[in-house]
């Protein structure tokens, strides 16, 4: 039930009206509150700031509840895939068989590059970062389709289906420039994970082979990043959208924030956590007493969340295709055995488990892509293709709120006040 609440600024009374979220949540409408009062609120980071409606994804951090457009990410991790589960956020609804078919059939017939995308993948150095040529690619993708500019919505599903079908794509090439390898094309028989995999390591003439056990792993990891309510990167998304940026503009916007090591690059820090535990001679165990013991300077990656209180339950779900991963690749990693090391004292060691610091998302899903081959700094560039629906959903939401306006964040000033301008023969 929405409602009314009152304020008290420099001793005068405002009413502002709130409003209930369909899972109970309650905000404060404070649109009116600077015009009003001239006062406006400070909330460095906005952890307590509601910037937009949307009903694509809830997360309660304190039950650790993660829902997709209403269902819960367990049961979509078991019965769905990544596809059906971009759909239904895009869209709103789990598709029909029929609107599944021409889903996948917009996929595909977007996955190829224009031809004369590959000479500008020449143009990046070897050393290039794979996130760097991800959000340039995008960007670049963009200007073969001039009707991007017109934002109708007629064209939005082919644009949609064109950025996460191109997605991996440019992110298989990028890996393939990086490595001197030769680019291996999509294959329109295979479907989207699959085809992923055999871009990234087949080779001309010689097809990689697809293991079911790798091709869920990697299709989980993608379902379960496809979104994430307003982080970082979403929000990024949704502040470019909001100047009415084309969808690639905007996507690419979101590649660069996601690449920040503080969102994005979580499961690479635990990989490089990993490394520096091995370089040590240690098997974990003298790496989490000095944790404990805050001596050494020493930071646990991949273990508790910002938002989850209680637990990830995205972890819970990941964990269980990690074992199957490592069990099916029989994999001697002396990484890996750290990282069982420090799991198995983690989820037992009081210390740990009443500071809710269990494993992460980022643990397990940096353990997987380690173990089927994918390099460490690629790891952010399949955060970034699981992403892409989540983000195309926002855009989407952006693009269809008649009411919205321009992202236009206010400030408090703390700079010089006036000052009168002196010629430089007189400054000291």
């Amino acid at each position: 039930m929405n409602g009314t609440v009152e304020l008290i600024i420099d001793g005068k009374p405002i009413t502002l009206p709130t409003f209930v979220g369909t899972e109970g949540e309650v905000g404060i409408d404070i649109a009116t509150l600077r015009s009003k009062t001239g006062a406006i609120t400070l909330d460095p980071g906005y952890g307590n700031t509601g910037a937009c409606k949307s009903a694509i994804t809830f997360i309660d951090g304190e039950k650790g509840i993660l829902q997709y457009r209403g269902y819960d990410i367990a049961e979509l991790a078991q019965k769905s895939t990544f596809i059906e589960t971009a759909y239904l956020l895009i869209y709103g609804e789990l598709p029909t068989a029929a609107q599944l078919a021409e889903f996948s059939g917009l996929l595909t017939d977007n996955e190829m590059l224009h031809e004369g995308m590959r000479h500008h993948f020449e143009g990046f150095p070897p050393s290039a970062h794979p996130m760097a040529i991800l959000s340039s690619m995008i960007n670049a993708a963009s200007s073969y389709h001039p009707n991007l500019i017109h934002a109708r919505e007629e064209h939005f599903p082919c644009h949609a289906a064109r950025l996460i079908s191109q997605v991996r794509t440019i992110a298989a090439f990028s890996y393939r420039k990086a490595h001197g390898l030769p680019s291996i094309y999509p294959k329109t028989t295979l479907k989207y994970t699959e085809n992923f995999l055999h871009m990234m390591f087949s080779y001309p003439g010689e097809d990689c082979e697809l293991k079911p056990e790798i091709v869920k792993a990697l299709d989980l990891i993608f379902l379960l990043h496809a979104d994430h309510e307003q982080n970082c990167s979403t929000s990024t998304v949704r502040m470019v959208a909001s100047s009415r940026a084309n969808l690639f503009a905007s996507a690419s916007a979101g590649v660069c924030a996601l690449w920040g090591p503080l969102h994005g690059g979580a499961n690479q820090a635990v990989l490089e956590m990993l490394e520096e535990i091995h370089r040590e001679g240690d098997d974990g165990t003298k790496f989490l007493n000095e944790v404990k013991n805050k001596t050494g300077n020493r930071r646990l990656m991949g273990f508790g969340h910002r938002v989850y209180k209680n637990f990830d339950p995205r972890a819970v779900i990941i964990k269980e295709q990690c074992d199957k991963v490592l069990a099916q690749l029989h994999k001697s990693d002396p990484l890996l055995d750290i990282a069982k090391k420090l799991e198995e004292i983690a989820l037992h060691d009081e210390y740990f488990v009443s500071r809710r610091l269990y494993p992460n998302v980022d643990f397990y899903s940096g353990i997987i892509m380690r173990a089927i081959g994918i390099p460490v700094d690629m790891f952010t560039v399949l955060f970034a293709i699981g992403r892409m629906p989540g983000w195309v959903a926002n855009f989407k939401e952006v693009m269809d709120d008649r009411d919205s306006r321009i992202s236009r964040p206010r400030q408090i000033y703390t700079g010089a006040t006036l000052r009168t301008y002196k010629p430089l023969a007189e400054r000291a």
